[in-house]
């Protein structure tokens, strides 16, 4: 009976602490809470990466793409033929410059 007589008297102070309960348990978890919005955040950071690998990506095939036209870059495809295959015509020094800077 003592105890339902106390409930009564501070039932402001009852509701209002079970009210900032239930909002600082909603402000951490949840799908809009804190931890939430630092996952997100995070998820942002990788598809952003993703995005820039892939754009780089599509350069390069779009690159490759138009040497598979009927007008050939015979300077672009020699330059291949050095450089992967290191071979050169007859009499003639290849070298190789290596960037150290970069």
């Amino acid at each position: 009976m003592r105890i339902i007589y106390k409930l009564r008297e501070n039932f402001k102070i009852v509701i209002l602490t079970l009210l900032f309960v239930y909002i600082f348990i909603n402000l951490l978890g949840g799908q809009r809470g804190l931890f939430a919005y630092f996952e997100k955040r995070e998820v942002l950071k990788n598809l952003k990466i993703e995005e820039s690998q892939m754009l780089k990506n599509i350069k390069n095939i779009e690159l490759k793409n138009t040497l598979l036209s009927e007008k050939f870059d015979y300077d672009y495809i020699d330059i291949l033929i050095r450089d992967k295959l290191m071979l050169g015509k007859k009499g003639e020094t290849t070298y190789i410059i290596i960037d150290n800077e970069g």
